[in-house]
This record gives structure tokens, C-alpha cells and sequence, in this order.
């Protein structure tokens, strides 16, 4: 495949991302590096994510056995694993996708460049 067959499929931010690169003179081996890590902080959300999943579903169904049907079954006692275990997973889901969230792909550079011009127009010289 060509590379501007490449960029055709390509999407916007992904060809961003790579002209990136490769304006800022990283090498194939640097890129790869970022790559694995990045796949490898993907993983560990995943994995995270699944042993969440699995640990509070056999915390709810063994509860659920143990209920005897006189008291409500969703009980602080029931949920608070799931409740505070699922901010850290929040927090963790944050940390490995969020960065792009919040902020975007050039908020520094945007941010720098409105306010060099606020700074400009205030000016009177």
C-alpha cells in the first residue's frame, strides 16, 4: 500500500498523530516504544475493568444467596464495594483515555495562541 494510500484511509487524527511524528524527527523505534506502552496501559484498564466485573457479580450473587427476602437486598453493606472500587476504575479509565477528553489534541497550543492575541489587542502602543 502507498503511502498516500495511507493517508487516504487514514482518519484526521490518527494522520495528525503521524505527521506529528514525524515532524518531530521520531524514529520508528521511538514510536514504537510509545505504542506498546500505550497498548499496555489499554490492557491493564481492560483487565481491570474485568476483574471488576467478576469480582462484584460473585459479591452480588453470593449475597443474593445468602438474602433471606425480610430486609431490602440493596443494602449499603451490598454496594459500597462496587460504588468505591468503581471510582477507582473510573479514575483508572480516566488516567489511560482521558487525556483527550478534557483537554483535546491541541488545547495547549490554542490556549497559548488566544491568549498571546487577548494580550496583543489589550495593548494600546
Amino acid at each position: 500500500m502507498a503511502i498516500t494510500q495511507k493517508y487516504i484511509t487514514m482518519g484526521r487524527f490518527r494522520k495528525q498523530r503521524l505527521e506529528r511524528f514525524q515532524a518531530e524527527g521520531f524514529n520508528p523505534d521511538e514510536r514504537y516504544e510509545l505504542a506498546y506502552k500505550r497498548v499496555k496501559r489499554i490492557k491493564g484498564f481492560y483487565i481491570h475493568a474485568l476483574v471488576y466485573v467478576l469480582v462484584n457479580a460473585f459479591i452480588l450473587i453470593s449475597s443474593f444467596n445468602k438474602w433471606e427476602g425480610d430486609t431490602v437486598f440493596w443494602q449499603w453493606e451490598r454496594l459500597n464495594t462496587a460504588l468505591f472500587w468503581g471510582i477507582g476504575l473510573a479514575a483508572h479509565g480516566l488516567s489511560v483515555f482521558g487525556n483527550a477528553i478534557f483537554f483535546g489534541q491541541n488545547w495547549e497550543e490554542k490556549k497559548i495562541q488566544e491568549l498571546m492575541d487577548k494580550d496583543k489587542s489589550e495593548k494600546w502602543e
